[in-house]
């Protein structure tokens, strides 16, 4: 088959390795990382790269997407299919099912999650953002608490700090998924490192790339993947599916 893969750059290193063994033809789209920021705003990005690609003579467009706090949601084929993972998120993906990942958050609330794509992609990545995309970082949460304040001033910067980084308080671990890409052990240690500085339980945990690797070799079994038919939708469900076409 000959396939068009668009891809978070999350998780990009992990679809390299795959679609170098597949025994398709797949021509890969990167998006950048930095439209994980802004939910539901990051589906016209996707769908503008999905009418692209329509009329090329894919046989599919895959999508490196889940869920993602209903990015896809509403995401709309033409007359290419397209086909992604029944996930919430890249954790589900990474992990390699979505039941994978729901067992171990039912015995590990508050828990940040990393992997070698947010590691290595967390700031790198604002360069590949749109410029929208940038403005809005500008003054966010990715930010160090000294350059706020070399920008706001001591108290100014010190309380936009505060804010942009409350959402840390919640948590109590930080779990790293090695998932075997050559960045893995530099980005593990990078991950062990930030768990130190927030005193975080730091955990290492094997992840799976069978979902990324049977979505490039055309496995797509109707438990694990949604293939999308001409003119239908992505939509949200509230069960198990996660997302269903219509």
């Amino acid at each position: 088959m000959r396939l068009k893969a668009i891809i978070c750059q999350v998780l990009s290193r992990e679809f390299e390795q795959a679609i170098a063994r597949s025994p398709h033809s797949i021509e890969l789209e990167i998006l950048p990382m930095g439209l994980h920021d802004y939910g539901v705003a990051m589906r016209p990005r996707i769908q503008q790269q999905i009418d692209a690609s329509d009329a090329s003579g894919f046989d599919a467009i895959l999508l490196g997407y889940a869920l993602c706090g209903r990015g896809t949601d509403g995401l709309t084929a033409g007359i290419t299919p397209l086909v992604l993972p029944r996930a919430h998120d890249c954790i589900g993906i990474l992990m390699g099912g979505r039941r994978t990942h729901e067992r171990y958050f039912e015995n590990h609330p508050g828990v940040y999650y990393r992997s070698p794509g947010w590691i290595e992609f967390q700031k790198s990545g604002r360069n590949l953002e749109p410029a929208w995309a940038v403005a809005r970082n500008s003054m966010g949460e990715r930010r160090s608490r000294e350059e706020l304040i070399q920008q706001y001033g001591e108290e100014n910067g010190a309380f936009l700090y505060e804010q942009f980084t409350a959402y840390r308080r919640a948590y109590s671990g930080l779990t790293y998924i090695s998932t075997g890409v050559p960045s893995d052990a530099v980005c593990r240690e990078q991950a062990r490192a930030e768990a130190a500085a927030n005193h975080w339980v730091f955990e290492d945990v094997q992840g799976s790339t069978c979902l990324i690797e049977n979505l490039v070799n055309g496995e797509w079994s109707l438990d694990d993947f949604l293939v999308v038919p001409s003119g239908s939708s992505i939509r949200a469900t509230l069960d198990e599916r996660v997302v269903v076409a219509t």
